[in-house]
């Protein structure tokens, strides 16, 4: 019995460096749904014309922005709860995203009342209903009915929604427990979301007003998530200033840069949260790179970052350079590559650059080339 207990010891100790792997792998932000509000049969707020109604305009929004998201970011999967102009029920929205593990859920609507005066973009959050100031007596969101019980009301379009969200009762008792327990476990990341979002959206392409910012309610499709999410209202469609905007291809993709300029804070924060590696997203690296290249030495000596020595000549594409454009320099008398980054006119530019190097390749350091000789600058 000896032998079996070791043997099964030995497994648990070489499978327990894989098990972590695929655990550090877990970490961090790696899917996103991404909810464009109704569709189909349900409108939302209606356009001046069929094309420009909620449905549509939150749709484009919502390509754009997962398009942007894919592009920055490769290893994060996107999912829409729809691509399409179809119906699809609250509770199967949630379900999307409960089925994919999504580790943001991000519900994209326009607003709409009956006086035209009301305009700007805010996010909502799952929470207790905010208080609003009584002495507001301009309060157009008190004037109609509120964002929550206008966007739980689509269920009312589903068939036999009496029994699919008899569980779903906000002034119950028991539901305002269950409903604080769900807030309290996600309430932090969604407000961080929120908080990114209602920075940009207000540096382009809108300004502030009075019913703007961040506000707390019971919608079934954030209670129904149970997950960081936030319920983005892009403006309004009632408001002629914020209709030129959202009903256009240019200020659609305007708001979609916006969030995706949040999502990529928001990722940030997160990934650092839980101890993942921070990614920034492949335009500002490329951004950085070009940035970051070096001062071009066509001839004589000059200065380099060595970042290995290898035996074997790699191709210029090789995973190992992890992106970097590296000369392979052998000496007649020797059997090592040394890898050099940079062509620099000094060695202080060579240092300059070191540092952005060595986050690829800690142990790189600064060497003087001439012709095959290659040193460690002293």
């Amino acid at each position: 019995m000896r032998h079996i207990y070791i043997t099964i010891l030995l497994s648990v100790v070489f499978l327990l460096p894989i098990a972590m792997d695929a655990q550090d792998e877990a970490l961090g932000l790696k899917t996103v749904v991404i909810d464009p509000g109704h569709g189909g049969k349900d409108p939302g707020a209606l356009g001046k014309t069929r094309s420009t109604d909620e449905k549509h305009i939150v749709l484009s929004v919502s390509k754009k922005l997962g398009d942007k998201i894919k592009a920055a970011y490769p290893d994060v999967k996107v999912v829409y709860t729809r691509s399409t102009d179809v119906f699809v029920e609250l509770k199967e929205r949630a379900a999307v995203a409960r089925r994919n593990k999504a580790d943001l859920f991000i519900s994209i609507h326009c607003n709409s009342v009956k006086s035209t005066q009301a305009y700007g973009a805010s996010a909502y959050i799952l929470g207790p209903k905010s208080t609003r100031n009584p002495k507001n007596t301009s309060d157009y969101f008190e004037k109609s009915q509120s964002v929550a019980q206008r966007e739980n009301s689509v269920m009312l379009l589903e068939e036999d929604y009496q029994t699919s969200y008899q569980d779903f009762n906000p002034d119950a008792p028991e539901s305002v427990i269950s409903n604080n327990l769900l807030w309290m476990a996600n309430y932090e990341n969604s407000l961080l979301f929120a908080a990114e979002y209602d920075a940009y959206i207000h540096k382009a392409p809108y300004r502030e007003s009075n019913y703007t910012g961040i506000h707390q309610d019971v919608f079934y499709l954030l209670w129904a998530t149970n997950m960081p999410s936030a319920l983005l209202e892009i403006g309004f469609i009632s408001n002629p200033g914020d209709y030129a905007v959202m009903s256009t291809k240019d200020g659609q993709e305007k708001i979609a840069k916006s969030i995706f300029s949040a999502f990529c804070n928001y990722k940030t924060k997160y990934d650092a949260s839980v101890g993942a590696v921070v990614t920034q997203p492949k335009e500002v690296v490329e951004k950085l790179e070009k940035e970051q290249a070096p001062v071009s030495v066509t001839s004589g000596e000059y200065y380099g970052i060595q970042i290995m020595g290898l035996g074997r000549k790699l191709k210029s594409n090789d995973p190992a350079l992890k992106g970097l454009e590296v000369e392979a320099i052998k000496a007649a008398d020797s059997n090592i590559y040394k890898y050099v980054y940079g062509r620099y006119a000094s060695k202080s530019d060579a240092i300059s650059k070191l540092s952005y190097v060595r986050k690829k390749f800690p142990e790189a350091f600064v060497v003087k080339v001439s012709g095959d000789d290659v040193q460690r600058a002293r």
